[in-house]
């Protein structure tokens, strides 16, 4: 399942995020979910979550 939903995401969830840093070569990061940091109810590029080692990205895919 893609990120680019809110309602999807939820703490807790196990997630694929893009980091800030890894933009350019789409490298991905995973981790469960400790925040949601977008307000909008969708965004193209994936909701921007902190994850609970304290990383900031863009969610590519739900793993749960």
């Amino acid at each position: 399942m893609g990120g680019t939903i809110r309602a999807d995401i939820k703490p807790g969830k196990n997630v694929l995020i893009v980091l800030k840093k890894d933009q350019k070569i789409n490298k991905v990061t995973q981790g469960i979910v400790k925040d949601i940091l977008t307000k909008s109810l969708d965004h193209p590029h994936g909701i921007k979550v902190r994850l609970e080692n304290g990383e900031v990205g863009r969610v590519k895919e739900i793993l749960d």
